[in-house]
This record gives C-alpha cells, structure tokens and sequence, in this order.
C-alpha cells in the first residue's frame, strides 16, 4: 500500500523547519545575499547554485509562505516515494509520518542503508543494535558530535513512530 504524508505529519515537519522568506546560510542563520553551500529558504529548502541564478525564481528576493509551502511538498515527494519504496513491512499512517520526518532529516541514502529500515522490515533482523528505538536514537549525532537539538528531534519522531503522539520539541 502506497501511504502519503498525513496532513499533522506535514504541519509538524513545517513548524519544524520553519519558514523563512529570504534566504539563509543553513550552518549559521545567517540571511544571505549571495549564494553559499547550503543557502536556504522557506521550510528547509536548500538552493542550488543553479536555482539561484536562475532569472525569475525569486529566491534571491525571497518567496511568499504560500510559495514555500509549494516548495515544501515538492521536497517532501522524494520522501515519501523513497519510504513508500524502501519499506516492504505494513506500517500505520503515524509510522510511516515518522519514517518520512527521520528520512528528511538524514537524508534517502542514509535511511536506505540504516539499521531503522531493516528492523522495521524484519524486527528479528541482526543490527549492531538491540532494537528498533535504540537504531532510530543512534542518529543524534552531527559531525561526529551528539547534538541536542538531534537528540530531541529523534525523541520526538520515536514518539510518533510507537505511540501516535505528534509533539513539537
């Protein structure tokens, strides 16, 4: 069964991301006028050189919170294909929201090859760890570092993963 996105899994992963009209540097915040390596814009959306110097998109101006909620979903889509594809067990529509919202986060290739997918295909499946929520925990971690803003992402995505509670942390 293919799933989409429900709309609270969408509102949340928004409010998490949370829009921004002109464009920023995603490592600092920073409102930028010329491009960088992650140059951002409306919920998370990273510009691409490309994007950029294209005449007529806007970005470098910025965008309207219609424009990025536009945006959004069609960010999103790849997600939600790349976890329709990638899980072959039978999920509920909050689990698969948080499969979306974790594999957003660290990326498709990431979440592909990560002990999550296989345990949530096969819960017997061997992984270096002893279960689903310790595998979906072990993704705290930016640049080799334990972050708390990822601890408190991953929490909250657990909580809507086993218990169908969709809280903003």
């Amino acid at each position: 069964m293919q799933h989409q996105m429900s709309e609270k899994g969408m509102e949340l992963l928004m409010s998490i991301e949370s829009f921004r009209g002109k464009p920023y540097d995603d490592q600092t915040g920073a409102e930028i006028s010329s491009w960088v390596e992650g140059a951002t814009i409306g919920y998370g959306h990273l510009i691409s050189k490309d994007e950029w110097n294209q005449s007529g998109n806007g970005y470098k101006s910025g965008i309207t919170e219609e424009q990025g909620k536009e945006l959004f979903k069609k960010d999103l889509k790849p997600f939600v294909d790349g976890v329709n594809s990638r899980v072959t067990a039978h999920v509920s529509q909050n689990q698969f929201d948080a499969l979306v919202i974790l594999a957003f986060n660290i990326g498709l290739g990431n979440f592909g090859g990560s002990s999550v997918l296989k345990l949530v295909n096969d819960p017997s499946a061997q992984t270096s760890y002893p279960n689903l929520e310790s595998a979906w925990k072990a993704w705290n971690k930016s640049q080799g570092k334990v972050m708390q803003g990822l601890v408190n992402r991953r929490n909250a995505e657990w909580k809507i993963y086993s218990s169908n509670s969709y809280e903003h942390w």
